[in-house]
């Protein structure tokens, strides 16, 4: 048996869960949590990205026994008593999701930036955010959210 960390809490995964088991499944298939998606499978769109210990990953490429002793955060564990962040309210207010299969791994890894970089630059933001891909291109209204919520954040004197 496993427990993780997840969102603040212990999540028991059974026996019957193979260690092997990618991190995107356990979450989805097991626990239950479908904010984080499957895109490719392959790490190379990131629609699954999850926060490991504050920093992005893509839960498609991490097994079950490599996350055991760590801290996971999934698109459900941002939003603090039901407030969103500053991050997912720039979102809104930019109207980024176009068919918003991607957006909960955009969200995760612009949150993760954030954390890092409080005031990125456009060419920070680029590089950082290049591991996210959009079939949609809503990549402008991403840069535009980023840099809003970078605002927000600031304004509140520094709490997301």
């Amino acid at each position: 048996m496993y427990q993780l960390n997840i969102n603040g809490q212990t999540h028991d995964v059974g026996d019957d869960v193979d260690p092997k088991t990618p991190l995107l499944w356990v979450l989805r298939d097991t626990l239950g949590l479908v904010g984080t998606k499957y895109g490719c499978g392959v790490g190379q769109c990131s629609a699954c990205t999850v926060h490991l210990n504050g920093f992005p990953v893509q839960s498609c490429q991490l097994t079950l026994e490599s996350v055991k002793d760590q801290k996971i955060t999934t698109i459900e564990g941002i939003a603090k008593n039901g407030q969103l962040t500053a991050v997912q309210q720039a979102w809104i207010d930019e109207d980024v999701p176009q068919c918003g299969y991607c957006q909960a791994g955009q969200i995760m890894r612009a949150t993760a930036l954030l954390a890092r970089v409080p005031k990125p630059t456009d060419a920070e933001i680029d590089t950082d955010m290049a591991a996210n891909l959009c079939r949609c291109g809503t990549y402008t209204r991403i840069r535009k959210a980023i840099h809003n919520a970078a605002d927000k954040i600031a304004k509140a004197g520094g709490a997301s």
